[in-house]
C-alpha cells in the first residue's frame, strides 16, 4: 500500500480517520486460507466492524465466527451476520444469557465456553432448565509446562489442563440436564500470540523458537489425547485450536477440525515479528500536522491509541507513512497530541498527514465510529464500526 494511493483516494476527508484498503484485506484473506490446512473460524475482535466481517466470510475457506461476548454473538445472530458463532470467553452476562435461552433459533447458533462446573450452575441460575439445550464447548488450557514445573508457559486461562481433567469436565456436563457438548477449544497464545523475530533481538528470537516448537511438540499430543477421551463420551462437531501466528503448526494436527483466525487479515504491527508470514497492512489511521515545534519535529492531533496487554514499547501505534519517521521517548503516543521527529519531519506543513499502524489487530475500530474503504486508488465509501453501530462488547 502505497502513501500516495491512500492519499490520493482520501483527499477530500479531513483528518484523523481510518482506512481499510480493501486489497490488502482481501490479498491476507487469501493468505490465511492459503497457509491453513483446515477451515478458518473467523475471530470478531479481530475485526469489529461487521461489514468486513461478512466480506471474509465471504471468502471460500472461512466458516463461522469465533466472537468475545455473548451480547456480540446474538447482535451479530439477530443481524444474520453469522449463524454459527463460538464465544471464545466463559460469560458471566445474566441478562444476555437469558436472552439466549428464549430464543431457540440463537440456541441452535451459539455456543457457549465453559472449563468448570460452576460456568453450568451459573448459567441453570440466570436461565432454569426449561429452555433449549445450550451448545456448549469445552476449553482446555493449551499452556506450556516445561519440566513438570506446573508454571504455565502460555495465557492463563482454562484449568482443565490434562485428558483427565478434560474427560472428568465432560462427563459432568454430559451429566446435566439442559446441555449438549458440541466442542473443544485449545488456545496455544504462547505460539500463535508471540512472534519468532522480535526485531533487533536476535537472542530473544533463539529462545522464543526453541519454546514454540517444544511447546508445540507438546500440545498435539496432549490435544490429541484429551480430544480422543472426549470422543469416547461424545461425538464432537468441532476442535478448535491456534491463531494467526500458528495457522500451520495448529492445522497440522489430526485433532484439530479448525483454526481461528482474524488478526492476519487487518496485518497490525504485532505480527511485523513473524518469520513464517508477513500481512499487509490493511488498517491505518491518518492524523494532522497541527503543530511545528522544531525543524525535525511535528506534532499531530490525538493518536494515544495504545494496544491492550503488557505496557511496552511494542504497544504504541507506529509511524508509518512518511517512511522515517519516530515516536519520542518523552511522549510517546498522547491523548491529544502526538510528536514525531526524524528526517521526514522536515518536510512537513501544518495540515499534512502522518499515517499510523496500530498494535493490534481489533483495537483501532474501538477509536473510530467509521472505517473509510479503499479499494486500488478509488474511495469507496465508508463502513460502520462496532462503534459506530453504538455497540461495545469489551
Amino acid at each position: 500500500m502505497t502513501p500516495f494511493r491512500l492519499d490520493a483516494a482520501t483527499s477530500d476527508l479531513d483528518p484523523p480517520f481510518a482506512v481499510v484498503d480493501l486489497d490488502a484485506f482481501d490479498h491476507n484473506a487469501a493468505e490465511l486460507v492459503r497457509r491453513a490446512a483446515r477451515p478458518l473460524r473467523l475471530v470478531s475482535k479481530s475485526v469489529r466492524c461487521r461489514e468486513l466481517l461478512k466480506r471474509a466470510l465471504r471468502t471460500p475457506g472461512f466458516s463461522g465466527v469465533m466472537c468475545y461476548s455473548l451480547a456480540e454473538a446474538l447482535w451479530l445472530y439477530d443481524t444474520g451476520t453469522s449463524a454459527d458463532i463460538l464465544v471464545a470467553y466463559p460469560t458471566a452476562d445474566r441478562g444476555a444469557l437469558r436472552s439466549l435461552a428464549v430464543d431457540p433459533g440463537a440456541a441452535a447458533a451459539i455456543t457457549l465456553m465453559v472449563d468448570s462446573i460452576a460456568h453450568l450452575d451459573l448459567i441453570d441460575a440466570a436461565t432454569g432448565t426449561d429452555r433449549p439445550r445450550i451448545r456448549l464447548c469445552l476449553e482446555i488450557d493449551a499452556s506450556w509446562r516445561p519440566l513438570g514445573s506446573g508454571l504455565p508457559v502460555g495465557t492463563l486461562r482454562s484449568p482443565v489442563h490434562t485428558p483427565a481433567q478434560a474427560r472428568e469436565l465432560a462427563e459432568a456436563v454430559l451429566g446435566r440436564r439442559g446441555y449438549r457438548l458440541v466442542g473443544a477449544m485449545a488456545y496455544e497464545g504462547q505460539i500463535a500470540g508471540l512472534g519468532d523475530a522480535p526485531p533487533g533481538r536476535p537472542v530473544r528470537a533463539v529462545v522464543l523458537r526453541w519454546m514454540r516448537r517444544r511447546s508445540a511438540a507438546e500440545l498435539a499430543d496432549r490435544r490429541a489425547a484429551a480430544v480422543e477421551r472426549l470422543r469416547e463420551l461424545t461425538p464432537l462437531e468441532f476442535v478448535n485450536g491456534g491463531g494467526t501466528g500458528s495457522i500451520e503448526s495448529s492445522g497440522s494436527e489430526a485433532a484439530v477440525t479448525e483454526v481461528a483466525a482474524g488478526s492476519g487479515l487487518i496485518g497490525p504491527t504485532l505480527f511485523d515479528a513473524y518469520r513464517a508470514f508477513r500481512p499487509r497492512p490493511a488498517a491505518l489511521f491518518a492524523l494532522p500536522v497541527v503543530h511545528r515545534p522544531a525543524p525535525r519535529v511535528a506534532t499531530v492531533f490525538g493518536g494515544g491509541y495504545l494496544a491492550s496487554g503488557t505496557p511496552t514499547a511494542d504497544r504504541l501505534p507506529t509511524p508509518y507513512r512518511p517512511a522515517g519517521l519516530r515516536l519520542t521517548t518523552t511522549e510517546g503516543a498522547g491523548e491529544v497530541q502526538t510528536p514525531v521527529t526524524g528526517r521526514a519531519a522536515v518536510r512537513l506543513r501544518i495540515g499534512d498527514r502522518v499515517w499510523f499502524r496500530h498494535a493490534k489487530a481489533g483495537e483501532l475500530a474501538e477509536r473510530f465510529d467509521h472505517y473509510q474503504l479503499v479499494g486500488g486508488a478509488r474511495l469507496l465509501g465508508s463502513v460502520p464500526t462496532y462503534r459506530g453501530e453504538g455497540r461495545s462488547f469489551g
